[in-house]
């Protein structure tokens, strides 16, 4: 193993910089790059190369690198702030407002969201936050039970008859706000989807009131038009009413 190169075979400085081909004060890359220039050319085994020379151009980067000066401790990278708190709600809650659970850290918030919110809208939490500072929550309306909310409106899917989509008349759909009627024609293209209009999220501010799109799926398990009203009939006339 060789024997280290020992720092004093360079008087200074001033000629460690020389021997490197440099002058005055330099940064860590030009340093670096001067070096590996001039050990480069000084290797014995190249041809040019000169063992002592080689040896002062290891000794004068060593010195040059000992008298530089420390390097600034990175800093601590930026803490990320909190995330914002978001208020999931479900399409009916958007659509009717109602209490709902916050968890905010170690806490369980109960608060009250008004009829309307849209996803990307900001509640405020009146002394919400840790500090007592008003904390602004998020809303993120979720699909839920078959009902999606998309800007104002709502959509969602209803079962109609093979036979009253193939020939068309009134479809009788239970909405989240009653019982609707609409019309189709017969053989409508696939998919058919009607709009029953301002039956979507309640206007809010600027926002217009939006309209509910229904999504007609045929099915063979929904019961006709005559087995429905049968139904009806049989739940109003019971056995005591028929006996009176």
């Amino acid at each position: 193993m060789s024997a280290p190169v020992p720092i004093s075979d360079v008087s200074g400085v001033r000629e460690a910089l020389s021997i490197l081909g440099l002058n005055g004060d330099v940064d860590g890359s030009t340093l670096k790059a001067a070096f590996r220039t001039a050990v480069k050319a000084a290797r014995p085994d190249q041809a040019g190369g000169d063992a002592e020379r080689f040896r002062r151009v290891i000794a004068a980067y060593r010195l040059i690198q000992a008298h530089q000066p420390p390097r600034p401790a990175l800093s601590a990278p930026a803490a990320r702030p909190a995330p914002t708190p978001v208020l999931v709600l479900s399409p009916m809650q958007a659509l009717a407002g109602g209490q709902v659970e916050v968890r905010l850290g170690a806490r369980t918030v109960r608060v009250t969201a008004p009829r309307g919110l849209r996803s990307g809208d900001h509640l405020r939490l009146r002394r919400g936050a840790a500090d007592g500072s008003d904390l602004y929550l998020s809303v993120l309306i979720r699909p839920e039970d078959g009902l999606s909310v998309v800007g104002d409106d709502l959509f969602m899917t209803w079962a109609v008859e093979r036979r009253l989509m193939a020939d068309g008349g009134r479809v009788e759909i239970e909405t989240p706000v009653g019982t609707r009627s609409a019309w189709i024609t017969a053989d409508m293209a696939a998919p058919v989807r009607v709009r029953l209009k301002d039956l979507g999220l309640p206007a809010r501010g600027s926002r217009p009131a939006g309209h509910l799109f229904v999504t007609l799926e045929p099915s063979s398990d929904v019961p006709s038009a005559a087995e429905d009203l049968l139904v009806r009939f049989t739940r109003v006339w019971t056995q005591e009413r028929l006996a009176a």
